[in-house]
């Protein structure tokens, strides 16, 4: 077992579901993951991903677009139905940015090109993990509150003027930082630095997304929180 072995907050194993029709590839993955000393269940067809969706309860689960039965955005759709917020990386040998974004607007929560860096792969995977749980200790009020907006750490529920706001594990993530550090400018830099935690270089536009994302489900007809500082950043601020 890897020394630096991931685990869950409850000290259990950490849970993962490789889902692809090519068998080669979701017995790499899951032997290296294996290695990490993780709990791995593969399915090779979307309608056995989403009976292990519900069985097993993955902590992660890697995805492949292309499945004999669903493709794997409208899988994603069905898990995310069933009010799943499993973190997920999607595989896809599709490398045009349409293709990208159309993951992400799915709630996915990132995305590895193939042929892939296995290494990469786990380190992504590792980052999810690790972002999807809470990782603060204990305190006593979990809420962030800036103006209207509350974020609970403990049970991940969002609102915006008393009204619930259903947001994927990336976004929580970027929102959880902008709560932080209200009224301060956060660069592109620092926001990939601390959300993705991991080497995003010349991918930065996935910073306006998210964060075009966050105004449609925060902002959307209301006094807008979030604002864009031309040349520095983003910043979230209350409603004078």
């Amino acid at each position: 077992m890897n020394s630096n072995t991931l685990t869950r907050l409850d000290g259990g194993k950490v849970r993962a579901l490789v889902v692809d029709d090519e068998e080669s590839i979701t017995q790499l993955v899951s032997m290296a993951l294996r290695y990490e000393g993780w709990d791995v269940q593969t399915a090779s067809t979307g309608q056995e991903a989403l009976e292990k969706m519900r069985t097993f309860a993955p902590d992660v689960a890697v995805l492949d677009i292309m499945l004999p039965d669903y493709d794997g955005m409208q899988l994603l759709s069905r898990i995310r139905s069933d009010g799943d917020m499993c973190p997920v990386l999607f595989l896809t040998a599709l490398d045009s940015i349409e293709d990208r974004v159309n993951g992400l607007t799915a709630g996915g929560d990132d995305y590895v090109v193939k042929p892939f860096s296995l290494e990469e792969l786990i380190a992504r995977l590792r980052g999810l993990v690790r972002r999807s749980q809470v990782t603060l200790a204990e305190r006593p009020d979990p809420v962030l509150r800036v103006g209207d907006l509350t974020l609970n750490e403990d049970s991940y529920d969002v609102m915006r003027g008393g009204a619930s706001v259903v947001v994927t594990n990336t976004e929580f993530e970027l929102l959880r930082y902008l709560m932080r550090n209200p009224g301060r400018v956060l660069s592109k830099a620092q926001i990939l630095d601390r959300v993705w935690a991991y080497d995003f270089t010349g991918k930065s536009t996935v910073v306006e997304l998210y964060i075009s994302y966050l105004r449609k489900k925060i902002d959307a007809g209301r006094e807008p929180m979030l604002h864009t500082v031309r040349g520095a950043g983003y910043m979230l601020k209350p409603v004078v």
